[in-house]
């Protein structure tokens, strides 16, 4: 059964309220202004509330900023009841968050309709949400034991080696172990980085103090940085997917401060580089490439590889993998996603362009740093 929370000053209201939904079903209480509502909410629990906007105590619109700041309460489906001469202000509520407005006066199939309807959207929601959960629980049980063990074998089998058969293993072939050795350390590195800082962005995706925290930073010299950081990661002979120097090309235009901490920039760069090392055959071109405009500064980077269909694409997310089957990975699926995350919380934009066995470009816009 599902519970419902009527706030309504008017008493007569708010009891032939709760009795109409009370025929169709549902279990429903009341509550007589915005402060009784928010307290009714935060114990009741309920799955939709119905809320007049003038009221004493506290009004509707300050009910709803409660509820918006709990965790617990911030998802509730929310309809105000509004009289005619206040429809200008439900503007206000929308920006609030309120889902829906029924105007009075209003019929008791007007009020039914518009509360099953904001279940029902609710619910399809809430299942995405769900799936979405699931999917990403199945790929981390299939991708994160097999990228933790990998490396962790390598460390162990070689340290072993050395540890037994030091005194007969000549130099050049320790050399070489200890070589081996490394590379898996910096491998099991960088995935505890990259699930440590993913995990930090979804935990603050609803926290806008801890968001301004990490938006509080700026890269006062982004074209170097990028470039910086494309050749180390591209020309570097021990990365993941070996040197690409021949490959990677640079055009990358001045640009003023971006507001963006510097170790953001460097991460979402080397994410894309090592994709396009990654998904594209050593002898095919690597573009990086960015320009600044009036209000930011837009860089890209480009490969001629296997590529990504429209619904992969739209699947893009952490712990996703594409056709593993086809061609062996290295990593989690989290790149992407944490280029996106950081993309956005730093109010730009990440956008993906691909076609199978053509390739694909990845655009991050992110705006200039506010003026001193």
């Amino acid at each position: 059964m599902k519970k419902i929370l009527v706030v309504e000053d008017a008493s007569a209201l708010r009891r032939d309220i709760i009795e109409m939904l009370g025929y169709e079903g549902f279990h429903v209480e009341g509550a007589e202004n915005g402060q009784e509502g928010v307290e009714r909410a935060r114990h009741y629990r309920p799955d939709l509330i119905i809320c007049d906007i003038m009221m004493p105590v506290m009004d509707g619109f300050d009910m709803l900023r409660e509820l918006r700041k709990d965790q617990h309460t911030a998802t509730i489906p929310f309809i105000f009841l509004t009289a005619r001469a206040e429809r200008m202000d439900m503007r206000q509520g929308m920006e609030l968050g309120a889902d829906d407005y029924v105007t009075k006066p209003f019929t008791a199939s007007e009020l039914i309709k518009t509360v099953q309807t904001r279940l029902e959207k609710h619910a399809i929601v809430t299942e995405k949400a769900e799936k979405k959960m699931r999917e990403l629980r199945n790929n981390v049980l299939l991708a994160l034991p097999h990228e933790l063990r990998t490396p962790l074998n390598v460390i162990l089998g070689f340290s072993d080696l050395l540890t037994l058969d030091a005194e007969s293993i000549k130099p050049p072939r320790i050399s070489e172990i200890s070589g081996y050795i490394n590379h898996a350390a910096l491998r099991l590195y960088r995935l505890i980085e990259n699930y440590l800082l993913y995990m930090q962005l979804e935990l603050v995706s609803h926290d806008r103090v801890q968001q301004r925290i990490l938006r509080n930073g700026v890269t006062a010299n982004p074209s170097s940085a990028i470039t910086d950081q494309a050749c180390h990661w591209a020309l570097n002979p021990h990365a993941p997917t070996g040197a690409r120097k021949a490959d990677l090309t640079l055009n990358i235009g001045e640009s003023k401060s971006l507001a963006i901490g510097e170790e953001y920039l460097n991460k979402i760069v080397e994410e894309l580089v090592d994709n396009a090392c990654k998904f594209s055959a050593p002898g095919t071109p690597i573009k990086v490439e960015g320009k600044q405009n009036e209000k930011g500064y837009t860089f890209s980077v480009a490969d001629q590889g296997i590529g990504m269909t429209t619904a992969q694409i739209d699947t893009i997310d952490a712990y996703i993998q594409f056709d593993r089957d086809r061609m062996e990975q290295q990593g989690t699926g989290l790149g992407l996603t944490i280029c996106r995350l950081l993309a956005e919380l730093h109010n730009g934009t990440f956008t993906v362009s691909s076609e199978p066995e053509v390739g694909t470009k990845v655009t991050i816009f992110l705006p200039y740093a506010p003026e001193a």
